[in-house]
Order: structure tokens, then sequence, then C-alpha cells
């Protein structure tokens, strides 16, 4: 009976895939935007918010006296990735690429509702639908590569490590 729970902690533990290399090549880029995507918007949420209640020394980015909203770097970032995207497709590239766009995702969405709107409501309810699209995103991409992941016991992995 012991060895029947060991065996089957050991098989489960082979199914989740807990490094880098257990995740499929293919896939990384993929996971490494999720990722990215939701730290930089809890990042970008956060510094905000920083400097709206000014206690961290931090302000907006201006040139010549006009705010650069960060929706701005977004789109420059997206822009080099799609850039790269058509240079450099061999997996490690995807998974910088990956990484990049996460970040550039998160800046962009995290202002949609400005971009909606046309108007600065970033703190004020209209304001909003920016969090909760960013909720849905995350959700749903989280859940769609829980869903489908490799069921094989090596979970993909080809023991490539150039990503």
């Amino acid at each position: 009976m012991t060895e029947t729970r060991s065996s089957d902690c050991a098989e489960a533990q082979r199914r989740v895939p807990r490094r880098w290399k257990q995740i499929d090549p293919s896939r990384r880029g993929v996971v490494l935007a999720w990722v990215a995507f939701t730290l930089t918007f809890g990042g970008a949420r956060l510094v905000t918010w920083l400097i709206q209640v000014d206690t961290s020394n931090l302000g907006d980015v201006s040139a010549g006296g006009v705010h650069l909203h960060h929706y701005l770097w977004g789109i420059v970032l997206l822009a080099g990735v799609a850039i790269f995207g058509l240079v450099d497709r061999t997996p490690k590239a995807r998974a910088w690429m990956g990484l990049a766009l996460g970040v550039a995702l998160a800046l962009i969405v995290d202002e949609a509702a400005l971009l909606i709107t046309l108007e600065d409501v970033y703190w004020q309810s209209e304001g909003w639908p920016s969090v909760a699209l960013a909720i849905i995103v995350i959700g749903i991409v989280g859940t769609g590569l829980v869903l489908t992941r490799s069921r094989s016991g090596n979970n993909g992995g080809s023991g490539n490590s150039d990503g």
C-alpha cells in the first residue's frame, strides 16, 4: 500500500512541470507571456498608485510637458516583438518574445479604459474595465495553459536547453 502511494506521488510530481526544462519548448513563450503579463500588470498598478499617493518620490514620465502614458511603451515594445518575430523564430527567441509580449500587452491593457474613453479615467470608476479585462486575460490564458498542457509523463520536455 505504501509503495502504491509513493509511486502515485512520484507520477503526479512528474506530470506537474516544476522546472523550466519540463515545459515543452513550443509553449515556453506563451507561459512566459502569461507570467510577464500578470507581473507587469500588477507592477504597473503599484507604480501608478505610488505616483498618485506621492510617497515614493516617483513621478510621471513626460516629454515637452506632455504626460507619456505607459500604453505608449507597450505599443513600442509590441512593435519590437513583431519585428523581431519576423527575423528569429528559434525556441529561445520565442521565449524572449513571449516575455516581451506579456509585458507589452499588460502595459496596453492596463490603460484600456483610457484608450476606449479617450479620457484619463485610470483611478475613476470608468477605469475599472482595464482591471476587469486584465483579470479576464489572466484567468482565461492561465486556464488554457493548464487545460492544454501535455498529459504525458515527460510533459513534452525534450531536454533541450536552448530556451
